[in-house]
């Protein structure tokens, strides 16, 4: 998945939790994140938390599907919220290899 495709994606399933994302879904968007935020904070402080406030739901649905891909439940996400320590074991989790099949493919109706 290109970098644009990603962004596309992301946005596209705005508020979807449910399926999995592949790696380069997840890395791409959250180098856009990063791109994005470096870029409003310097053009002006509000754009900066417009940008932030608009991705922020986003962000949380790729992540949860990340995590879906790798066997885990979206809510670990929460593990983020102990400082450093969770932030360090997130990025384990997102940086692992998908796993397939698992109990988050979809499901298909004969």
């Amino acid at each position: 998945m290109t970098f644009v495709e990603s962004i596309k994606t992301c946005f596209s399933k705005y508020a979807t939790f449910s399926g999995r994302a592949s790696l380069s879904e997840f890395w791409w968007f959250f180098l856009f994140l990063v791109i994005g935020s470096i870029v409003t904070s310097v053009i002006h402080e509000k754009l900066s938390w417009v940008f932030t406030l608009a991705t922020l739901l986003p962000s949380f649905a790729v992540g949860a599907r990340r995590l879906h891909d790798t066997d885990r439940s979206g809510w670990l996400q929460l593990i983020g919220i102990i400082p450093l320590i969770g932030f360090l074991i997130l990025l384990y989790f997102y940086a692992q290899a998908s796993k397939s099949p698992n109990r988050f493919d979809a499901v298909t109706v004969p």
